[in-house]
């Protein structure tokens, strides 16, 4: 294990000694996001900064950590990784379409599911047991790759946003992988933390003020490998198991669901861009760039602790565990006006309550 921690800091200095070569490269190639309506930045900025991320996860795993992994899996899943990682070049440099992307991702979703073998087989639900998914395998697996993948893409707004966010949430996987979710083996958790080292590296390049974006070929690089290593975790699902890997992609979740809702409520079509995300609001709030990515590392901090409380729940913990944090959720989205300034039907409730309470009073 000591040799291991050893590997992985090998690769976070890999990782950060890498990134400034891929700047140059993203210049080169022309990859490079200029300012407009829908950006932060005010200067044109490097993009397809996944790529130092990639060359530096697939060297930890291919080479630093290779006695680590079966042949057969790792192999397999760096296929799908090279759908990924060329979708999101030709997106950085060219500018795909949203249904060219998801095209992308359902292609390497396909080489997860039929080649590596990694899917959901069976859930295990409270006093109903174990049902057998059968063919209904194929689209929840799929279904759940496409919408990790893409919530991790949306929350890519600020600088060193989506890489924190992420580190958080593997970090967390990590950890409820090796000590409560049983897997098969060790190997799932190193492949994690592999992640986690490689994106610990590129982070200083990527945080406020940036000298590279992640740009798509990181975002869907590292949204895709989160859905993968939640994945192995959700073999069988059980109740809690489901729960865990929505709970610690709370802020990417979170951002992804109410930014649908908001564009079916205001009738547009959704996939349409806005600038109403949850990074956007706090800004309109008057928090600064750096104060903004701080904010919702420690949001992704609170959703990371609470996933840890699940497996030292009981069953009836674990729900009253969900419905406070639901509520929470709600009150914390309406308080800054995630949905509308205009939709806030839990605080308007709660507000109606107390005047009653105060005129019996």
């Amino acid at each position: 294990m000591f040799s291991v921690i050893v590997k992985l800091f090998l690769t976070m200095i890999l990782s950060a000694a890498i990134t400034p070569f891929v700047v140059k490269l993203a210049y080169i190639l022309g990859a490079v996001d200029n300012p407009n309506a829908r950006r932060v930045n005010k200067k044109p900025m490097p993009t397809m900064g996944g790529l130092a991320i990639f060359i530096a996860f697939t060297f930890s795993t291919f080479v630093l950590l290779r006695n680590q992994f079966p042949s057969h899996e790792l192999f397999s899943v760096f296929l799908a990784e090279c759908i990924i990682i060329l979708t999101g070049i030709i997106d950085d440099i060219r500018e795909l379409s949203p249904k060219a992307k998801m095209g992308g991702i359902f292609a390497a979703s396909l080489v997860i599911y039929f080649l590596a073998g990694i899917k959901m087989n069976e859930v295990v639900l409270p006093i109903f047991g174990a049902f057998k998914l059968g063919w209904w395998s194929f689209p929840i697996t799929i279904i759940w790759i496409l919408a990790i993948t893409n919530a991790v893409n949306l929350i890519d707004g600020l600088d060193g946003l989506a890489t924190g966010v992420s580190i958080i949430a593997l970090f967390t996987m990590g950890i409820v992988g090796y000590f409560f979710l049983n897997m098969t083996n060790v190997y799932v958790s190193i492949w994690i933390f592999a992640m986690v080292a490689s994106l610990l590296g590129f982070l200083p390049h990527n945080f406020h003020p940036a000298s590279i974006f992640l740009g798509d070929t990181g975002a869907l690089f590292i949204g895709f490998m989160i859905a993968v290593f939640s994945l192995k975790g959700l073999k069988n699902v059980t109740f809690i198991t489901m729960l865990i890997p929505v709970v610690i992609l709370g802020v990417p979740i979170t951002d992804t669901v109410y930014a649908m809702l908001r564009r079916f409520l205001n009738k547009k079509p959704i996939t349409q861009a806005d600038k109403h995300h949850l990074h956007h609001r706090l800004m309109q709030l008057g928090l600064s760039h750096r104060q903004t990515v701080l904010v919702i590392y420690g949001l992704a901090l609170v959703f990371a602790f609470i996933s840890l409380l699940y497996p030292l729940s009981t069953l009836w913990g674990s729900v009253l565990l969900t419905i406070g944090v639901l509520i929470g959720l709600e009150l914390f989205v309406e308080s800054i006006g995630l949905i509308g300034d205009n939709r806030q039907p839990l605080l308007h409730a709660i507000q109606k309550f107390v005047k009653r309470m105060e005129k019996k009073d």
